[in-house]
């Protein structure tokens, strides 16, 4: 019965014209517009770098903005360390079932030494971090968190018909709901086992806007899932330690749903066995033209996280025309908006924003204004550019491609060719 339901929904899908398929790349510029520094304008400041504020879009039909649902596990193993200080708190927590602890030391039931440390709290942050560099005119966010509750003397589902997903906060632009539902997460805390498929179905359901959906789908909106798990689905079939075929089964059949309603999936795996590429991420990640990412050390998803790109923008750089300086300090957010610094010198600069797309494409637009060292300046931008250094620092660790490299190094050669522009005032 539960499969002809789904078979409906399909049915339905195509009815709505919501059965597009993927979004592909298909070529074309890239459009990249700047909101600050406003052109010939002047900057005054002590630190001799230029802050540009602007976005880039992929000029291929792709659209502008998105509607994202943010799918959490909150299975039982969430409760492990995640391997990182994730609350800052100068301790990092450990599984101590994997360390050499005095019998009776901690409750054989804890999995972090530090209970602020947990995988889960690791989502958490990834997520409250997420949200801090999306713009919510742009981007609207929902929540729904997913797991499976078994009964202990079977090892099996508790019910056969129970809620294995729950809907956290319906999709919004109020991100201050979004962090209070978090909260809640973390309140209620991990429990029970793993089970994909509610969770892709119930975040289906929301960015369609099937049957029994809380939130109102725009139908010009890139639809978009990040999908997080530190384990393998282990439901709704079968014992819910173990991965049956099934379990496989239902998670990808779900998957074909958010392909034809044309989702994307971008599935994130935590822990060790990430990097062998479990067969069921990586297909939901393939199926729908979405990344998978590996995230050995769980803790690592905070950063990882936040190198997502759902306006299919992989890279922005900054060249000074008038000094032949070259900068990568820059903060991408996933929706194409970016936030970076250049290095400037007294009077007219003249600088080059340049974005690369996933489809290898290409766009630049140049920009003049004047500098004016200034003793007294604003302090807090020194820190927001180590903080960017910092990020892509670790993010440079994980995620950067050989085209992100050919694409910089194609504009250091620029450089090369573009002589510095002397007659320009100092």
């Amino acid at each position: 019965m539960r499969a002809r339901r789904w078979t409906s929904a399909l049915a339905a899908l195509a009815a709505l014209g919501l059965a597009s398929g993927a979004r592909a790349a298909e070529g074309g510029d890239v459009s990249v517009s700047v909101s600050s520094p406003a052109p010939g304008g002047k900057l005054r400041d002590y630190l001799h770098q230029a802050r540009i504020e602007g976005s880039a879009l992929a000029e291929h039909g792709g659209p502008d903005q998105f509607d994202v649902m943010l799918v959490i596990d909150v299975s039982d193993s969430t409760k492990a360390a995640s391997g990182v200080d994730v609350d800052r708190d100068g301790e990092v927590g450990v599984d101590p079932q994997n360390e050499l602890l005095p019998p009776g030391a901690f409750d054989p039931a804890v999995r972090s030494t530090d209970p602020g440390d947990t995988i889960l709290q690791a989502q958490v942050l990834a997520a409250r971090s997420l949200l801090q560099g999306l713009d919510p005119r742009r981007v609207r966010v929902g929540l729904a968190t997913f797991s499976g509750e078994i009964n202990p003397s079977t090892g099996e589902r508790k019910s056969i018909d129970q809620q294995d997903a729950w809907l956290d906060v319906a999709l919004t632009g109020d991100y201050a709901a979004v962090d209070r539902a978090l909260s809640a997460v973390l309140a209620r805390g991990p429990n029970g086992a793993t089970n994909y498929a509610a969770g892709i179905r119930l975040a289906i359901v929301e960015l369609a806007g099937l049957s029994g959906a809380k939130s109102v789908p725009r139908a010009a909106a890139g639809k978009v899932v990040l999908f997080l798990t530190d384990g393998i689905p282990t439901l709704p079939v079968g014992r819910g330690n173990v991965e049956d075929p099934g379990d496989d089964e239902a998670a990808l059949r779900a998957t074909q749903l958010a392909r034809s309603a044309g989702i994307s999936v971008n599935t994130y795996a935590l822990g060790p066995e990430s990097l062998k590429y479990p067969r069921v991420v990586t297909e939901m990640a393939r199926m729908t033209v979405g990344t998978y990412t590996p995230v050995q050390n769980p803790g690592d998803i905070v950063t990882l996280l936040q190198g997502v790109t759902f306006a299919d923008v992989e890279d922005v750089v900054l060249t000074n025309l008038s000094t032949g300086e070259f900068s990568t300090d820059v903060r991408l957010a996933p929706d194409g908006s970016f936030t970076g610094f250049v290095p400037v010198r007294e009077g007219r600069n003249r600088v080059r924003i340049s974005a690369l797309a996933s489809d290898g494409s290409r766009g630049s637009v140049e920009l003049e204004f004047d500098f004016e060292h200034n003793a007294i300046g604003d302090r807090s931008r020194l820190t927001e550019l180590e903080r960017i250094r910092e990020q892509n620092k670790k993010l440079e660790l994980h995620r950067l491609g050989l085209e992100v490299e050919q694409f910089r190094l194609e504009q250091k050669k620029r450089l090369e060719i573009e002589p510095v522009r002397p007659d320009e005032a100092r």
